[in-house]
């Protein structure tokens, strides 16, 4: 009897001893994850930040990403194996517990070449994670935490065009071109150019474009495409042709927009442009009598004109005619003074 309180004092004592020294597994609430970006764009870092809320003496972070999109660039907190899937991260404090570690860090970066937005995540799970003194081991962390982020290019804004040369004149058809562009433009499923116009009173506009089907559409009236919308994205230059007719002289303003089906017609670009339309050219009776009475003088006043130049010509020739009459008179009086010499003579005789 004796023997077996003793087997019962020993066990008991035995048991105690085992569990002041260990204790139950306990759950790591305290963790908390990080990711300092949400959009990564290509050749970007993204920093996973993983901060245990307390110190640890060891743990096995696995951390799975998509390789299309992100290559693994560095860490700090352990021993590093990335299988090009996952990223697996050991840490064991070697020294009994006298350099735990409270968080670890991980660098990410986005591959080049990425031309469309590609929602991703960081899959991370965890296994033996204990205390610095190995008292307390936690839980697993079977289900992981999911932290997602895109991976896009670096999108830049649509831009709307309304192009044609030249003057408009009312009710004249107007060749014009609108124009979509972006040089890497965010993609959409269900873009669609829709237009508005304001005229003068009174006035009409119509903005006619031909489908591939032959069937002419009134943009101003129900845009272009299909009702449900059309793909776009990337590197964009659509150009519409269009013919314009404006009824009346005076400020039209159009105004040209892209929305997105998907969300509500939320407007992706949009321009407004005011054109100005002028009578046409047309030369009535009073104008072309105008004209003719215009030219008549213009005529006039060439023939004065050259009268007038004739006129002011006619005395170059005189000095031939003046010295004509010179040395006639000259002749003359050299004859009377001969005369008059011979007569004198034939007195005195």
């Amino acid at each position: 009897m004796k023997k077996i309180l003793t087997i019962s004092i020993i066990l008991t004592i035995t048991f105690l001893y085992t569990f002041s020294v260990l204790s139950f597994a306990d759950t790591l609430d305290t963790l908390n994850v990080e990711v300092d970006k949400s959009i990564v764009n290509p050749g970007d870092i993204v920093n996973i930040n993983i901060n245990f809320g307390q110190s640890l003496g060891s743990y096995t972070f696995d951390i799975a990403y998509d390789s299309k999109l992100l290559e693994y660039v560095s860490s700090e907190g352990g021993t590093v194996n990335d299988t090009k899937e996952k990223v697996r991260i050991y840490f064991f404090d070697a020294t009994g517990g006298t350099s735990p570690r409270s968080n670890m860090t991980m660098k990410f970066k986005a591959k080049e070449g990425i031309t469309t937005s590609n929602p991703t995540n960081f899959s991370i799970t965890a296994e033996g994670l204990a205390s610095p003194d190995a008292k307390t081991k936690y839980d697993e962390i079977k289900t992981p935490i999911v932290k997602n982020i895109t991976v896009e290019p670096v999108y830049e804004d649509y831009s709307i065009s309304l192009e044609y040369s030249g003057n408009i004149q009312k009710n004249e058809e107007k060749q014009m071109q609108i124009i979509t562009s972006s040089t890497m433009g965010r993609y959409y499923e269900h873009a669609r150019l829709v237009a508005s116009v304001q005229t003068p009173e009174g006035a009409t506009a119509k903005l006619l474009a031909t489908d591939e089907q032959g069937l002419s559409h009134d943009i101003l009236q129900s845009g272009w495409g299909d009702a449900s919308g059309y793909k776009i994205g990337g590197q964009v230059n659509q150009k519409l042709q269009a013919t314009g007719i404006f009824s009346e002289d005076g400020l039209y303003t159009i105004t040209l927009k892209l929305i997105d089906r998907d969300t509500s017609d939320t407007e992706i670009a949009k321009a407004i442009y005011n054109i100005t339309v002028g009578e046409k050219n047309v030369v009535n009776k009073d104008e072309e009598e105008t004209q003719n009475q215009t030219q008549a003088q213009t005529q006039t006043q060439t023939q004065i004109q050259t009268t007038t130049q004739t006129k002011q010509e006619e005395p170059k020739s005189l000095p031939k005619t003046g010295n004509n009459i010179l040395w006639i008179s000259i002749i003359v009086l050299f004859t009377i003074t001969a005369l008059f010499i011979i007569n004198n003579k034939r007195k005195v005789k």
